[in-house]
């Protein structure tokens, strides 16, 4: 009688260690990462252009014993819901040298940060909130919306509204011109001081083709036209408004069990 309370832990433990891999397959993370080129103006407000990498990091899903956040077993384009993603942006260096003669370089920046969006099945909303974590140090983001059709095929287009902003550190790393800068530049780019706001307004339209269930092609055109304290800027006076880009990549799918 005295091996009864052993025997019954010993069962016990037993069972459970062969339940754990079980249950630990109930746990998934589901993200996607992109990889291709770009086509975009040298720097904001510039009227030549640049051939670069670009890339991107995409959140589907996380379930973790009872906590879920989005479907890591739903669509891999336009999740239907509500989510937090992170947010991600590159901003390559600006050289005052050879770009704009007088200005200061602006080094490059690397803005972290998160993405709040709501999905339907035929529409979608979003916006983004950064902050430069190398480089400029200051607040920037974006809101957008999109009307979406999806194809039996898999493929995805989707298009709609853009507007960036930035608060006044933002704005007068990209758009200010100091007293300095003035000088050194002569009258090509008089001494100028921007506020915070919204700095452009503009429209998105882009695809995304599966090849198969990991695989999948993804490309956009983006136009943006620059207002406000942005447009007067003397920078953009001399080169111009209207910023067109365009870019396609190569998109990879992961779907983790652990």
């Amino acid at each position: 009688m005295t091996s009864t309370p052993k025997l019954t832990l010993a069962t016990a433990l037993a069972l459970g260690a062969l339940a754990l891999p079980a249950q630990a397959q109930n746990n998934a993370l589901s993200f996607s990462l992109t990889g291709g080129a770009k086509v975009s103006p040298k720097y904001f407000g510039s009227s030549d252009y640049r051939v670069g990498p670009t890339g991107s990091i995409g959140f589907n899903g996380l379930s973790f014993g009872s906590v879920q956040i989005g479907d890591p077993d739903g669509p891999t384009q336009f999740a239907p819901g509500a989510a937090l993603r992170g947010a991600f942006r590159f901003i390559p260096k600006r050289e005052g040298k050879n770009e704009l003669a007088g200005m200061e370089d602006v080094k490059a920046s690397l803005e972290v940060g998160l993405r709040a969006h709501y999905t339907e099945e035929f529409w979608h909303v979003y916006a983004d909130l950064r902050y430069g974590v190398i480089g400029h140090k200051a607040i920037a983001g974006e809101v957008g919306a999109d009307l979406i059709w999806r194809d039996p095929s898999g493929l995805v287009l989707h298009g709609g509204p853009r507007a960036e902003f930035g608060n006044s550190r933002f704005n007068r790393t990209y758009f200010g011109v100091t007293a300095a800068e003035e000088a050194a530049s002569g009258p090509a780019l008089t001494r100028y001081t921007p506020s915070g706001g919204f700095h452009s307004v503009g429209l998105e339209i882009g695809a995304y083709q599966p090849l198969n269930a990991d695989w999948g092609l993804t490309g956009a055109v983006r136009y943006d036209r620059l207002r406000g304290d942005a447009a007067r800027s003397p920078i953009v006076q001399q080169g111009s408004r209207n910023q067109f880009s365009a870019e396609i990549g190569l998109t990879r799918h992961f779907n983790l069990r652990f």
